[in-house]
């Protein structure tokens, strides 16, 4: 969440650099935090007075019956006692209060940085750069959507998905099922020269996914477990994030790095009426997520870092890509900055979003209470936290399906897949 000491200090900053995420309502949010700090603020100070006087009163008790003065001890008794009654009253409506500030402290999104491109929807990203697309190039056999191509060569099953999860699921087999576990493999190897993997659970509280921004404003979003009050993980930036929550790091520890291979769960509530064919949009897939814990002086090398890894992995399968700096009006709940990485899909003749890279600032970290000492003070700061997907299966393999087929059907597999492919370089079908 925003520091509302930061809103407290600088309230008209703060509502210009919310301005730029274009929704009106945002400033009508920082209003209502800015007016429940003040009331808990007061109710606080009233309460500390109150206490007080009450601390006070209980030490002049003993001083008049030390000095014989029964009644006058008895009346100051009696005073405490009232006062005491007014206190906890006060300590409820503070308490009040103080959830009202947090509940609406929890859904105002980021700050964003002041690098990120001002514009109001997806439509003002700013495409940065694009590497390997030329639309010529592609002949009439690439220009084939994954899912027919999928299912003439018995790799991908949309049919017996439904059949056993519903609409939205899919089903990978024989070789499709071998290159979607290669992908992931094969991201993970790339990235462990500097990243601890981790296999982390993949249901978490809800304290974990209110962390990472998820909860409360996007509750419909995901799969709950109500009767145990766990959450299946949208993506595995949710546990990761909260491997350091409620702790402290020295800032020689500063960055860590984590990684992880998880299936990532989504109900895509808000999917009606787009693109949900083949492996565009599913409830569930596979994904290896990178993150790391920075200081903020490490952030901006750290993002860059992360975005030239994801890079790398596309760049290795040999997939026409772009890059997006996201637009203030597009960003996430969460995001300070962000970039995403795109592929271009011959056959859905679509770029498809295959990762996002993304800076929290102290957004998640101050959710989770995470925090670092600075080398050489007694104090500690909140920390910054950055990930980013070192590949998300479906899309990719989806890129891959459709620029990989040749004229006779078939689908090369990309080089950087044959160690994971059991001597497999072609897919030809069952």
């Amino acid at each position: 969440m925003i520091d509302v000491r930061r809103l407290r200090a600088d309230p008209a900053g703060v509502r210009a650099a919310m301005a730029r995420r274009a929704q009106p309502e945002l400033l009508r949010q920082l209003d209502a935090a800015l007016e429940l700090d003040r009331e808990q603020r007061d109710l606080t100070a009233q309460r500390d007075d109150l206490r007080r006087q009450i601390n006070e009163l209980s030490k002049q008790v003993g001083r008049l019956r030390g000095g014989g003065d029964t009644s006058a001890a008895e009346n100051a008794m009696a005073e405490s006692r009232r006062l005491g009654d007014v206190e906890a009253d006060l300590a409820r409506q503070t308490e009040d209060v103080e959830g009202d500030l947090r509940d609406v402290l929890l859904r105002i999104p980021n700050i964003p940085a002041p690098d990120a491109p001002d514009g109001k929807s997806e439509h003002d990203n700013v495409v940065v750069s694009t590497v390997g697309y030329d639309p010529e190039r592609y002949g009439e056999h690439q220009r084939v959507p994954h899912w027919e191509i999928g299912a003439s060569l018995g790799i991908l099953d949309v049919e017996r998905a439904v059949k056993i999860s519903g609409s939205m699921f899919t089903m990978l087999r024989g070789l499709g099922a071998t290159m979607s576990r290669g992908l992931c493999q094969l991201a993970l190897d790339r990235n462990a020269d500097a990243f601890e993997e981790i296999r982390p659970p993949s249901l978490v509280t809800t304290a974990t996914l209110t962390a990472t921004g998820q909860l409360p404003k996007f509750a419909d979003d995901a799969y709950a477990i109500e009767r145990d009050d766990l959450w299946c993980i949208p993506t595995a930036e949710v546990p990761l994030t909260s491997i350091g929550r409620d702790e402290v790091f020295a800032e020689e520890e500063l960055p860590k790095r984590f990684m992880a291979y998880t299936p990532c769960f989504r109900r895509e509530a808000g999917s009606a009426g787009r693109d949900t064919r083949g492996l565009l949009r599913s409830h569930e897939f596979d994904k290896v997520e990178i993150l790391a814990y920075t200081t903020p002086a490490q952030a901006p090398g750290v993002l860059d870092e992360l975005l030239a890894r994801g890079v790398a992995v596309i760049e290795a399968l040999g997939l026409a890509y772009r890059i997006l700096d996201i637009a203030t009006g597009d960003l996430g709940q969460s995001h300070h900055r962000s970039l995403d990485i795109e592929v271009y899909a011959p056959g859905c003749d679509q770029w498809l979003e295959v990762s996002s890279v993304s800076w929290f600032a102290d957004y998640q970290a101050r959710r989770g209470n995470i925090r670092y000492r600075p080398t050489g003070t007694k104090g500690t700061e909140v920390l910054h936290t950055l990930n980013g997907s070192a590949l998300a299966v479906p899309r990719v393999l989806a890129a891959i399906l459709e620029t990989n087929r040749q004229p006779d059907g078939s689908v090369a597999i990309p080089e950087a897949l044959w160690p994971y492919t059991r001597g497999a370089r072609q897919i030809t079908g069952v």
